[in-house]
């Protein structure tokens, strides 16, 4: 439901970052009561020796020791942890579930950090109090009964250092299921699956030398300023050496435009702003793939009278497929590429002009390309765009994807995997001494659908608010509600602790920026960024609480009294993790003499083999792709709406009800739409409409009165905020490809709501204030 609060929108005119970040960085910081320990932090956070890497997106370290390498929504995440508040015993004896139920996904987190563990009472419909001991044999009793350990689903959020995540997966595998899904199956599944198919690593081969020393930049589907926010240091830096950059979008996000690096002290001084962009391609949503196939298409055009237009002896020398793959360009029509781009052909020829210029391309994506029916197909088809011009095994080139926040590459990389390789499970067992077990597991989807079938009885969960982040969230709760336990390891309350088994857990955490005191003294993780640099995390604050536990802690004890007779040491893995990392560099590819090499100045780089121009596919060869464009032109009376953050919101978590990028003060009910499809639909700026969504299985889901804003986009799309839309995409609604849920391709129709009269909606608009 819409509220009928004072809202505001104006178009955002100023720089990304620069002092609207310092200042909204300010107001945090005053407004946690962290004048001391917020700067202390802010000084720690992503430093090597002694500093604890930032909690928030994973782009990498500065490689030149940047001091204040930190942005606004880092410092958010990190004071947001920090807080002086506490969900206590007391908390809980006041308020029951039911009445929490009703309690906004802010409201539930901004109550502080949870001290204790904690076990919900069904006959009083309260979480009280419970010890550790006693926590661990409830979860070891529930394990044990079930009658296959495949009933037991093993969730990450990737908040796990790498040394956690080692541990779980170990546990889960001992136990013996595969069951490890992870929040990447709802993000960047596609981009490993493709990367995987056409180069043999799942991962992309660019460092931040690349992003340093590229000619070109192509950032697509990216909303940098909000989602990769350091970003942006090297957007501005690319483009006073004269690099091009092009934008696919959309939306025309800030970062798209021009920036304010705040360490840069002259131009934060002058206000002084650099151009982040050369060229910026709006382009239908679900048409990224179009547009690549577009580039290819002109690139081998030229290629009949210029040959530097296509790299042929790469081509020869390093590819499979080439082709097939021309052939397929060039019996696309122009007519296509540019209906399903929906751009025109001189802006097309445009990008790929910049593309044919340039002996160091350097492509980069997000989830405005993988979260689509065809995500896979997509980034095949970018990597095939690299290929053609040998963009691979060169410095200042190579795929990018921005993936991993917080660490969940690192968490693929340790093992959270569903789908694991048979070579990573026989060095697995014959590092740990276990046999474990081949088949498939469940991925978040099945992982849901298995809780509402039966067959999932016993949801762990390490960090995150999985009922938010996953879709359908009805379903999701009520999959939840089904099961015998839950347990939820977390620093704050949040929906998931609320939609419950009939046991249920939650087990409090240390945060990353807190002192992990263990038998050898204080203790580091180790995380990876999105670049597969490894480096260590060591925490400065004192815990929230005495009763807190690590994350390997608790891990180790759920698996002891799940697995009282296992050989593995895990209370010795807890004394000192160190210990863990020797066993970690055993077992895992690329981790050996772990320990020294990660205390190396920034860690090291796990080796990336296509980097070096080794594929580890079928035929020993980078390999093309030949997939048929999809059409992603909708029907004259539908949308595509994608679902996407407000900046004050990282992931689930909502900071406020601004999103001061895209103007918005003091609303998150809203649709943003293109302003013809406003009128032809009769809707007026700030109309309250009602949204309704048709799933693949042919059920409907709707959502009531949300403001209907204009904004410059591309005809018959539209986009609005997760988690809230999460509610339109129904159970069913997941690529055939990667098996991600379709959170950028949402099929709906708008219309003005059926309980207001359209005089009083733009009455009521009319009555707002604006900027």
């Amino acid at each position: 439901m819409s509220d009928d609060r004072k809202w505001s929108q104006h178009d955002y005119h100023h720089p990304a970052a620069g002092w609207g970040a310092a200042a909204s960085v300010m107001r945090v910081l005053a407004g946690e009561r962290e004048a001391i320990d917020g700067p202390r932090a802010i000084m720690r956070m992503n430093h090597e020796n002694g500093g604890f890497d930032c909690p928030g997106c994973a782009w990498p370290d500065d490689l030149k020791g940047l001091k204040l390498d930190i942005c606004e929504n880092g410092v958010k995440h990190v004071t947001w942890e920090m807080t002086h508040k506490r969900v206590d015993r007391e908390f809980f004896a006041r308020h029951t579930v039911t009445e929490l139920r009703d309690w906004s996904e802010f409201e539930l987190e901004d109550q502080g950090r949870l001290t204790e563990p904690m076990v919900y009472e069904a006959d009083t419909d309260r979480y009280a109090p419970i010890t550790w001991q006693a926590a661990f044999a409830l979860v070891g009793r529930h394990l044990r009964e079930l009658d296959s350990p495949n009933q037991a689903s093993f969730y990450t959020s990737g908040r796990l250092g790498n040394e956690a995540t080692f541990l779980y997966q170990l546990m889960a595998r001992e136990y013996g299921t595969n069951n490890l899904p992870d929040c990447s199956n709802m993000c960047h599944e596609a981009s490993g699956r493709a990367l995987k198919a056409s180069l043999g690593t799942g991962k992309g081969t660019a460092d931040l030398k690349d992003w340093e020393t590229a000619e070109a930049l192509f950032i697509m589907g990216v909303n940098a300023a909000s989602n990769a926010p350091r970003m942006l240091t090297a957007l501005t830096e690319a483009h006073r050496r004269g690099a091009r950059i092009v934008h696919v979008n959309p939306l025309v996000e800030a970062a798209a435009r021009r920036a304010i690096i705040p360490h840069d002290f002259v131009g934060m001084a002058l206000m002084k702003s650099t151009k982040t962009s050369n060229l910026n391609l709006q382009i239908r949503p679900g048409g990224d793939m179009a547009l690549m196939r577009a580039i290819a298409k002109v690139l081998l055009a030229k290629a009949e009278h210029d040959p530097h237009a296509v790299d042929r002896e790469f081509i020869d020398r390093h590819t499979t497929g080439f082709e097939e793959y021309r052939a397929l360009c060039q019996d696309t029509p122009w007519e296509v590429l540019e209906r399903q781009t929906g751009l025109e052909r001189p802006q097309i020829l445009d990008a790929a002009e910049v593309y044919a210029q340039s002996d160091r391309t350097l492509i980069s994506w997000c989830l405005g390309v993988t979260q689509h029916e065809h995500g896979v197909d997509t980034v095949r088809e970018i990597v095939n765009v690299l290929l053609l011009r040998g963009n691979l095994g060169r410095e200042g080139a190579g795929p990018s994807p921005v993936r991993g926040h917080s660490n969940v590459q690192g968490n693929r990389t340790c093992g959270i995997d569903h789908r694991p390789e048979p070579e990573f499970l026989d060095r697995l067992g014959e590092a740990c001494g276990i046999d474990p077990p081949r088949e498939q597991g469940m991925d978040t989807v099945a992982t849901v659908r298995a809780m509402h079938d039966g067959s999932v009885k016993v949801f762990v969960g390490m960090g995150g608010n999985f009922v938010m982040a996953a879709p359908d969230t009805p379903y999701t709760a009520e999959g939840l509600r089904k099961c015998d336990l839950t347990v939820h390891v977390s620093t704050k309350l949040n929906r998931s602790h609320l939609e419950h088994g009939r046991d249920a857990l939650i087990l409090p955490c240390l945060g990353r920026t807190e002192k992990d005191h263990q038998r050898a003294g204080i203790q580091s993780t180790s995380v990876e960024d999105s670049m597969s640099m490894v480096h260590l995390s060591v925490g400065m604050k004192k815990p929230a609480s005495p009763h807190l536990l690590s994350e390997p802690a608790i891990i180790a004890g759920m698996a002891r009294a799940t697995l009282p007779e296992s050989h593995t040491p895990w209370e010795r893995y807890v004394e000192d993790y160190d210990r863990i990392r020797d066993t970690m560099a055993k077992a895992l590819t690329g981790f050996e003499d772990f320990n020294r090499r990660v205390r190396l100045p920034l860690g090291f780089r796990l080796v990336q083999p296509a980097r070096e121009l080794v594929f580890h596919t079928p035929s020993g060869r980078a390999e093309f792709s030949h997939a048929e464009l999809p059409d992603v032109v909708p029907a004259a009376d539908v949308l595509v709406l994608q679902t996407m953050r407000s900046h004050d919101q990282w992931n689930t978590t909502i900071y406020s009800d601004d999103d001061r990028y895209r103007g918005v003060r003091n609303l998150r009910t809203l649709i943003l739409m293109n302003a013809g499809d406003m009128r032809d639909r009769g809707i007026g700026e700030g109309d309250l409409v009602d949204i309704e969504s048709t799933s693949k299985d042919g059920s409907r889901r709707h959502l009531r009165r949300y403001r209907a804003l204009a904004y410059d986009m591309p005809r018959g799309s539209a986009a609005g905020y997760m988690p809230e839309m999460n509610v339109l995409i129904g159970a069913a609604d997941y690529s055939t490809q990667s098996d991600q849920p379709l959170m950028k391709n949402v099929m709906v129709r708008v219309a003005l709501s059926t309980d207001r009269a359209t005089g009083e909606n733009r009455r009521k608009a009319a009555e707002q204030p604006r900027s």
